[in-house]
Formats: structure tokens, sequence, C-alpha cells
């Protein structure tokens, strides 16, 4: 049995040359978010960036770890005037809209050379940093370790977490005890700010589902998905591996969760009147599923608690 840490043997699984999310079917063959696989759901994800885009004066939309370009898909229906750029680490998918640009990049934390000097640019990261592999590590004997895992998913502890690792723990994360985890935060903060100091001028929006200090998860996050359900986390290249984001560590300007945001951008549709169902079915039963599509994103407990982290940017 070969072990390895987690962040190793997470990033090789995700992002290896039969990595997880090299495959066909890409991450919507396996889990649904809000920009790709909820009815509806990408259409209103794009237009709160729109509406961000238009309020910041921005000409340009990136978007990092765009998947198969399906949220770049909305907004150019959108708003066909932006001018749009996917990054991803797969080639430039055939069905992105004409017209847009594409980057791929070398998986995880790690982004492109070319994607720098962006000027009057909205960034948006929707869940990227959660895939941005880190160390796991337990805290057992008075000490933390990290944790070390085979390809089938069997753990063991491994060496004493000291130096930088030991000191963002101590500085980030709740006194642990017997059976607490935790996920160490350096990569995320490090993936954050190498995307920030790309833009030159515009707006940074990070989306993702994470935890604030003092209400962060004592047995930690870390977690699976495959064929739709989510499992037990496994390196072998068959599941998605995923955890929250200590979000308050990033240093944006703004934290804002997703429900307050769409409700501070007016998007919650207008419930349709009852005679429109007599008469134009069709586009009572449309309103209907915005209203519902908006209830999904705005749910607590759910989609609701995604948090934004948002920066403007000048230099």
């Amino acid at each position: 049995m070969v072990w390895r840490t987690w962040q190793t043997a997470w990033h090789e699984a995700l992002y290896g040359p039969d990595g997880f999310y090299r495959q066909s079917a890409g991450p919507a063959g396996h889990f649904a978010t809000s920009a790709q696989g909820i009815p509806g759901g990408g259409r209103l994800l794009a237009r709160a960036l729109v509406a961000l885009a238009e309020r910041s004066g921005c000409s340009d939309v990136v978007d990092v770890g765009a998947g198969r370009g399906e949220l770049l898909g909305e907004i150019a229906a959108l708003a066909p005037g932006l001018r749009l750029t996917g990054v991803d680490i797969v080639e430039r998918p055939r069905e992105l809209p004409a017209g847009t640009d594409w980057l791929v990049a070398p998986g995880g934390e790690r982004l492109p050379d070319g994607l720098r000097d962006l000027t009057r640019a909205l960034v948006v990261a929707h869940e990227w940093l959660d895939v941005v592999p880190c160390p796991i590590v337990e805290y057992a004997d008075g000490v933390w370790r990290e944790v070390e895992v085979a390809d089938d998913g069997t753990e063991r502890l491994g060496s004493v977490v000291e130096g930088p690792d030991l000191q963002w723990l101590q500085r980030n994360w709740p006194a642990g005890c017997d059976t607490g985890r935790a996920e160490v935060g350096r990569s995320r903060e490090a993936a954050y700010n190498d995307l920030r100091a790309r833009i030159g001028t515009g707006l940074l929006v990070v989306v993702d589902y994470g935890h604030l200090r003092g209400r962060r998860p004592v047995g930690g996050t870390l977690t699976g998905y495959r064929d739709g359900v989510q499992s037990a986390p496994r390196p072998d290249g068959s599941t998605d591996i995923t955890a929250h984001v200590a979000m308050d560590t990033l240093g944006s300007d703004e934290l804002v969760q997703q429900r307050d945001l769409l409700e501070r951008l007016g998007l919650r549709p207008p419930r349709p009147p009852i005679e429109l169902a007599r008469d134009d079915p069709a586009a009572y039963l449309t309103q209907l599923a915005a209203r519902g599509t908006h209830a999904e994103l705005t749910a607590p407990g759910g989609l609701g608690d995604f948090w934004w982290a948002i920066s403007t940017i000048t230099r």
C-alpha cells in the first residue's frame, strides 16, 4: 500500500493525467452547482455577475474553473457585448460561445501564464478554491498530525504539523480535540492572492461554500462526490474531492452570503398573477419556475449559504 499526504494524492486524483476533471463528462456528469445542473440556476447566477460587471464598469468577464463553459454560455446570452474568457484544465470546449477566449490551466492552485494584466475585468472563481488541494490534519495526543491516504481511501496519521501550517492552524482554527480534523488553508490563500495579483483593474468574485472563524467544523469537511451522490473521498480519479474554504482568511473587501447578494441586486422574481395561468399558461409556468430557482439558490442551509468574497481592484 502506497501512502501519500492528502494534499499530494488529492491533486493527482483531480488534475493528474487521468484525473477526475480531465474526464470527458466533466464535473456536470457527477454533481450539480449553481452554474450547471440546476434548471435556471446558471441563468440567475449569470444575471448576478452581469449586474456586478455593469455596476463596476467591467467590459470583460473571466471564469476561472469554468468547467465546460456552462456559465459563460449563460453570460453570453444575457450580455453579448461582454468579452468572455474561460480558464480550466481541459482544451476549449466545442460548445463554447463563438468569440469566447479560453486558457488551459495546469490545475489546482496553478494558473496559466497567459492570465495576467487584466483590466476592467470581472474575474469569477465559482467553486474553484474548494478543489484547490490542501493538507488534511487531525488533532491527536495533544498535537496536529498530517493525515496520509492510500488510493482506496484508507487513512493513517503521519508527521507532526510544524512551521507555517501549524502557525496557520493556531491563528485560524479553534483548539482541536481528540477527534478534531481540519483543512490548512494556506494553499487556498496563495491561489486567491495569485489570482488577485493578475488583475490590474476590476472586480474579483470568489464564490464557494465555506466557514468563518468561530464556526469552523470540528470534524473537518473533506468529502467526495461520485455519480451524483456524496461519497467517501477516494483519491483514485473516480471521485471529486472537495473541502470547504476558510473564507475569512482570504482578505477580500467584502464577504456576503448568496441569498443576501441576490436580494441586494434585486434579482427576486415577482410572483406571477394567477390570471396569467388562464391567459398564458406557458408564461405562468416559466415565471413559477424562475421563482423556484431563486428559492433554491437562496435557501438557508443550502445554496443560499454560499459565500461571495468580493474585492474591487485598482492600481
